[in-house]
């Protein structure tokens, strides 16, 4: 397959209505750059033989070069000696899954396809806890699903019992449980029926592409995030048939499109963010570059000096794609993000690479006329909100630490038919908006029972900022439980101190962080810590201080290794020492 045309990239979009440029402010969030930094010692000194791509196409697929394949890392040697997405594109699906467990794990090839290759179909094996039976991750571009989506994935996880269930990702997106390999060939055509795809979904792909969950109905709004979610989605999977161009990165690629002041996409922590940005009476984004979290380093993304017109998106997106898919490295997957290879080419050398990658091989410095508002309150999405369409409004639901089961997605898909237009919205902070709501069926809505218990439209100050990835339920690497533990700590924590404003608290397994807790208000990373007989238990390295919006900032270590029994005194302290909290019996004898 030849690499995709570069004349089909550029699209025209209308410019949004309202135009609020700022100056910016020193904040890692704001994109512009007035005035061309100086070559950075970095990119200067980067040998030409380092700018030779490290790929080249080879019946279709890029495949490492010879020369270049000294101290991979084993997924690398993996992808070399089978290409991932011949599983899809040739078909080799439906083989693989008429065998039995016991003839895969018989062979290499075959091991390697359900442990590793499977996972560019969005199929994770969970070997380690639930052997045969395997969590999909789907794409979702701007968390936009609906009610037939929604039946649709709950029937599938409603024949796997016990074992199925679904979770909101914090990337806007459905993860479903259960799932057995016999099963996936006919589940893959049901959800393209539903018009949905897992394709691309894991291991060195583009993620899920967020935007703001409340895009096109939020008065606020400054531009509607979806059609360029869409469009970015429908690009790197070449409309759900698999887009070869892309499939072969160093490593996980994660971006986003900015439409909101409240900065709900969480830029910083993307590897490409688009931040909404006016330039000469044209309206477009400057970009952010590099944010990621992994167990040895988390960075925030930083300005790249560049702006792209709204119609450039598309080409902007895939030459960034191809500098990191032809440059960076491939050895330690610990160094194997896109900023280490910002960090190696410096930023201006790597702007160059992506700029020679554009079709007219220029790109424009960044504006000055960022239109996200510095100061702005982070509006909450819970419970019912006007749209700007007259007469309808919005409902956010919590739903518990983002997991669901088959009758909670049935009941969910029901609502949004008989209130809404049938849609529904995913967040990152794995919750649940139901748009299009008449106004006038608020009322009832809200006196549904589905509202009166888990699935709350007023959740308690501490849960409604609740986040938790899988832990060690149903995931490999998690040391730690995290989703159960995550309520039950908080509901322990809610029992003995009153707190005056939302405080995020996010919980994640293990250093992976999949659960984000280095943008939380206060983290816990899952770890193995000693109990009183000196034998390892469970523990939590505690993060404090992680802000998101526009003056966003890193958590850092607060207390490591605490058990995860020790948890609630723990925190009720940090609450009243950094939040503000009183303790209950305070607040009693006051009252």
């Amino acid at each position: 397959m030849a690499s995709s045309s570069t004349t089909s990239l550029s699209l025209r979009f209308i410019a949004p209505q309202t135009h609020l440029p700022s100056k910016p402010k020193r904040s890692v969030l704001v994109a512009a750059q007035t005035a061309a930094p100086a070559e950075s010692a970095a990119s200067a000194s980067v040998d030409a033989d380092r700018l030779e791509p490290r790929v080249e196409l080879r019946d279709g697929f890029f495949i490492l070069k010879e020369k270049f394949r000294k101290g991979i890392n084993p997924q690398e040697k993996v992808k070399i000696e089978k290409e991932p997405m011949k599983l899809f594109m040739e078909n080799g699906i439906e083989e693989l899954a008429k065998k039995s467990m016991e003839e895969i794990d018989g062979e290499k090839s075959s091991k390697e396809d359900i442990d590793v290759r499977l996972k560019w179909l969005g199929l994770f094996h969970r070997r380690k806890h639930h052997y045969g039976k395997f969590m999909m991750r789907l794409k979702l571009p701007n968390g936009v699903t609906t009610s037939a989506q929604t039946r649709y994935l709950a029937s599938v996880i409603r024949k796997y019992g016990e074992d199925g269930c679904a979770d909101v990702t914090t990337r806007q997106n459905w993860q479903i449980r259960g799932v057995v390999l016999p099963d996936v060939p006919e589940i893959l055509k049901g959800l393209a029926s539903v018009g949905l795809t897992s394709l691309q979904s894991g291991m060195d792909n583009v993620r899920n592409p967020v935007g703001n969950p409340i895009a096109g109905i939020d008065p606020d709004e400054i531009v509607d995030t979806r059609p360029y979610t869409n469009l970015l989605s429908q690009f790197i999977t070449a409309n759900s048939r698999g887009n070869p161009d892309f499939t072969n990165l160093p490593r996980k690629w994660n971006v986003c499109v900015v439409g909101t002041h409240d900065l709900y996409e969480h830029p910083h922590i993307n590897d490409l963010a688009y931040m909404p940005a006016n330039k000469d009476g044209r309206f477009g984004f400057n970009l952010l570059v590099g944010g990621f979290f992994s167990p040895k380093r988390c960075e925030e993304a930083i300005p790249l000096d560049a702006w792209v017109p709204a119609d450039e998106v598309l080409p902007l997106c895939k030459a960034v794609l191809e500098a990191y898919r032809d440059l960076g490295t491939r050895g330690n997957r610990q160094k194997t993000r896109m900023m280490w290879l910002i960090d190696e080419l410096g930023v201006e050398g790597f702007r160059a690479e992506v700029e020679k990658r554009l079709p007219n091989g220029k790109l424009e410095r960044g504006s000055s006329e960022d239109l996200v508002k510095k100061q702005w309150e982070r509006r909450d999405y819970f419970g019912v909100h006007p749209q700007k369409q007259e007469g309808l409004s919005y409902v956010g639901l919590h739903v518990p630490v983002g997991r669901l089961q088959a009758d909670d997605m049935d009941e969910l898909a029901r609502l949004a038919d008989t209130y809404g237009s049938g849609e529904l919205r995913l967040t990152v902070e794995q919750n649940i908006i139901i748009p299009n709501v008449d106004t006038s069926k608020t009322e009832a809505l809200l006196q549904e029972p589905f509202l009166k218990n888990r699935f709350s439209p007023e959740p308690s100050i501490l849960m409604k900022g609740l986040v938790a990835c899988t832990g060690n339920q149903f995931c490999g690497q998690a040391i730690i439980e995290t989703k159960l533990r995550a309520l039950k700590v908080t509901e322990e924590v809610e029992r003995l101190v009153a707190v005056p404003k939302p405080v995020r608290m996010h919980w994640t397994g293990c250093p992976n962080t999949c659960g984000q807790v280095q943008v939380a208000d206060i983290g816990f990373m899952g770890c193995l810590t000693r109990g009183d007989n000196g034998k390892p238990v469970e523990g939590a390295d505690v993060y404090v201080g992680g802000r998101i919006g526009s003056d966003s900032h890193l958590g850092e270590i607060y207390k490591k290794g605490v058990r995860v029994t020790d948890l609630v005194p723990l925190v009720a302290e940090i609450l009243v020492k950094e939040f503000g909290a009183v303790p209950r019996e305070r607040e009693e004898n006051e009252d």
